[in-house]
């Protein structure tokens, strides 16, 4: 019996060995930012995301289940509250504090009580900075600006515990050295697009599009919860008649039928992407896939490639 029991007790410590406990419980609000996590972290953090395929950030509704995940979480990382408004009250209090980073500023007001309770890397003091210059929020499509967002990620979780600084450092540096030489290729191959009317249905395109000197001539709607305005609609319409070769990038989250009913009659190319890397693999490697997917969709838009 006694040997038994010691060869149970040695085929426990065995798997313990294999499939360690998470060093780190992670909670991301979008996709694209646990993709982020992935590529500093690795395997060495569990890591779950708020909005699910599918739905949108702009206005997502939280589960009873997922405030829970908040409340456990060694970390939180979200955009900031002018992306994911459904959690900008709950971030915003005492509960969380000095484990949640804010990649835009968060308004003044909302930060005030943390002064006092800064201890190295308070949310809001440290990584409450806005990368974008207080502008479009979707900040994690430039691919400069989510290397920014990756080194806030790694100076987090450098303070967890059990977390080995070593590894950390040596992801990041990876992860630059690939997302630079992603980003020279998807440059170049990008190249033949300038000439081109790319439209996007609302503002999440603009910043790939700024960082890679694509020509975007309209937007369908400036604000995604609320339906545009018939003068807008007639101002896109006309951007759309006078375009050169013009391409409307879509995004599975939203209606279809919403974009084909304005763009009825003209001469429009259509490409679908998806700034919430719905397909793509939580992995190390997911951000970098995630950019080369919006390349693709682009790439679509050329004559040889275009569906109406």
């Amino acid at each position: 019996m006694k040997r038994s029991t010691l060869s149970l007790a040695l085929g426990m410590a065995a798997a313990v060995t294999a499939f360690p406990a998470s060093a780190a419980n992670v909670v991301t609000s979008i996709k694209p930012l646990e993709l982020l996590v992935k590529a500093v972290a690795g395997d060495s953090v569990q890591v779950s995301t708020l909005v699910p395929a599918g739905s949108s950030p702009h206005n997502y509704t939280m589960k009873p289940s997922q405030r829970r995940a908040l409340e456990q979480a060694d970390a939180i990382f979200w955009v900031g509250p002018e992306m994911e408004t459904f959690l900008s009250r709950l971030l915003g209090g005492h509960e969380f504090d000095g484990r949640v980073v804010a990649f835009t500023d968060v308004p003044e007001g909302e930060d005030d009580h943390h002064e006092d309770e800064h201890s190295g890397h308070d949310h809001h003091d440290d990584h409450g900075h806005d990368h974008g210059d207080g502008e479009d929020p979707h900040i994690w499509t430039d691919p400069q600006l989510a290397l920014d967002m990756a080194r806030d990620i790694h100076a987090r979780l450098v303070t967890l515990e059990d977390m080995k600084k070593e590894e950390l450092d040596a992801n990041l540096a990876r992860f630059e050295q690939d997302l630079n030489a992603a980003e020279q290729d998807i440059k170049a191959s990008l190249a033949p697009l300038h000439s081109i009317s790319l439209f996007a249905y609302h503002s999440a395109f603009e910043r790939f599009a700024e960082h890679y000197e694509l020509n975007l001539d309209g937007v369908l709607t400036l604000n995604p919860e609320l339906s545009p305005g018939a003068r807008h609609i007639a101002e896109v319409q006309d951007k759309l008649r006078q375009a050169n070769q013009p391409c409307l990038l879509t995004e599975p989250q939203f209606n279809r039928q919403w974009w084909r009913s304005i763009t009825e009659g003209l001469n429009v190319t259509f490409s679908t992407w998806d700034p919430l890397a719905t397909d793509i693999e939580s992995t190390s490697e997911g951000y970098i896939q995630f950019q080369q997917s919006i390349a693709d969709a682009v790439l679509e838009c050329l004559p040889e490639q275009a569906q109406y």
